[in-house]
């Protein structure tokens, strides 16, 4: 009796190459030139199975950035914690940085920068699934910091990661500037300067 294929695993090799094609293209054409018809060819499935897990072209690109990671936000998140905030800070930034200059992060979330500013359900998933549980792990660190008597206790722990992330995202949204292991160090060692005891 011949075996019975497994739509699920089917369905889900399908999923991946779906992502993987919409990664490869936004890098090659840019999210504008960006097409279902095109993520659909390069996949080898039709628009139809895209649109059937996917709401838009936005929402294709936000889950194929969250594939990057092996340990997206629904794996959990943690960051460093050594008793040494500052050391801390400076390697999370510091990643922080590497994946800006990385083409593979760094299409798709400028895509997705671009696209949020104009549809507000996909920003709101992208708040629920990437910024609210990366936000959540960083005001985790920052609370132990407080707990250790590293951080001023009453520092307002969202307004501090601004004032650690804000100017780096400027610059890269912008491209004003260079993103540099320097950079990230001095904007850590400058928002400390505000935020300790």
């Amino acid at each position: 009796m011949p075996r019975q294929p497994n739509p699920a695993r089917r369905s889900e090799r399908s999923r991946q190459a779906v992502l993987a094609a919409a990664r490869e293209l936004v890098t090659e054409v840019g999210y504008t030139k960006l097409t279902i018809e095109s993520i659909a060819a390069r996949a080898g499935v039709g628009k139809q199975t895209i649109y059937r897990w996917w709401p838009s072209k936005g929402a294709v690109v936000l889950d194929a950035f969250l594939a990057l990671s092996e340990t997206g936000p629904e794996a959990g998140i943690a960051l460093p914690d050594t008793g040494d905030l500052e050391a801390d800070l400076k390697a999370v930034m510091r990643a922080t940085v590497a994946e800006f200059a990385d083409p593979a992060f760094e299409a798709p979330i400028r895509a997705l920068n671009t696209e949020i500013i104009n549809d507000p359900a996909l920003a709101e998933q992208y708040r629920l699934r990437l910024a609210g549980p990366v936000d959540e792990a960083k005001k985790s660190r920052l609370r132990s910091a407080q707990q250790a008597g590293q951080l001023a206790a009453d520092a307002d722990l969202d307004l501090a990661l601004e004032l650690l992330y804000a100017p780096l995202y400027q610059r890269w949204l912008l491209r004003s500037g260079p993103l540099t292991p320097e950079y990230a160090d001095a904007l850590v060692t400058l928002a400390l300067k505000a935020l300790r005891p």
